[in-house]
């Protein structure tokens, strides 16, 4: 009978069900730390406010999600959540868009590049957060400001990663296409492109995480709705039963975006994913 080597280290594989117990055993040691935690406190003090126990957070989740607001008649959570994922969807979008366009034609025209590549570069530099008040000033605080926030935050980096991608197209496509008769317009938008989605999808999920904290930091400022104002609303009243589901809220629909954009790649573009 011959025994198969324990593989350690480098060299280890994990089975599906191990890897499902070690990727849910962080969550479950964070939630028994803050379970412990806000026992004791509210043992000591019924009346703490600073570590909720789960019914109080439940009872906040209800009051938000499933009563209608005595003073709107809306159901506040699902309205702030519509408010931030408009703003968000809308600000990313656009980002992307512009940043396809710039980063494709800077990667292929070289005019393009030497004419836009230092702008961008220069742009992507700037603290978006440090050029918040002027955002406010020159597009008003209503929905136009907190887009363009998430815009000018987001699409530099989507530009010069799609920049990055299409360098590394192989040139002897670009050859061989321009010299069987096809366009420029041709070789960019009917060889290149469909190369370089994927890689804009990945852009767009890995700027998600800077997209919201972009809006919430100009939701916290000037807005009259959102889960970012929500959020800032309710601290002045140490509601820590409201702020901690929607920050878990946040992070729900952070994860299913970033997982629902990954699901679409292997679903569209699996041939993009090699060997992973």
């Amino acid at each position: 009978m011959t025994s198969h080597p324990v593989r350690k280290g480098l060299h280890a594989q994990v089975s599906p069900r191990v890897s499902w117990l070690l990727a849910v055993l962080p969550f479950l040691i964070l939630l028994g730390v803050y379970f412990t935690a806000s026992h004791l406190r509210l043992e000591e003090n019924p009346q703490d406010k600073l570590l909720p126990g789960l019914g109080k957070m439940l009872d906040a989740i209800s009051r938000m999600a499933l009563q209608p607001d005595t003073r709107t008649g809306q159901y506040l959570l699902w309205t702030d959540t519509w408010a931030s994922l408009a703003r968000l969807f809308t600000g990313v979008a656009s980002a992307a868009l512009v940043g396809l366009l710039l980063g494709l034609n800077m990667g292929l025209l070289p005019r393009v590049r030497a004419l836009l590549s230092p702008i961008v570069t220069v742009v992507s530099m700037i603290p978006p957060l440090a050029i918040l008040p002027i955002i406010f000033i020159s597009f008003g605080v209503d929905e136009l400001a907190k887009i363009m926030l998430i815009f000018i935050g987001v699409f530099p980096v989507i530009t010069r990663d799609i920049f990055l991608a299409v360098e590394k197209v192989p040139r002897e496509q670009i050859t061989k296409a321009l010299t069987l008769g096809a366009s420029q317009l041709a070789v960019i938008y009917r060889i290149v492109l469909p190369q370089i989605m994927p890689r804009l999808i990945d852009a767009a999920r890995l700027s998600l995480g800077s997209a919201w904290l972009f809006l919430i930091a100009a939701e916290a400022i000037a807005a009259t709705g959102g889960l970012g104002y929500r959020i800032f609303l309710v601290r002045r009243y140490l509601a820590m039963d409201i702020i901690l589901p929607y920050v878990l809220w946040i992070t729900l629909l952070g994860f299913l975006m970033d997982y629902g954009l990954r699901r679409l790649i292997v679903w569209r573009y699996r041939w993009s994913l090699g060997d992973r």
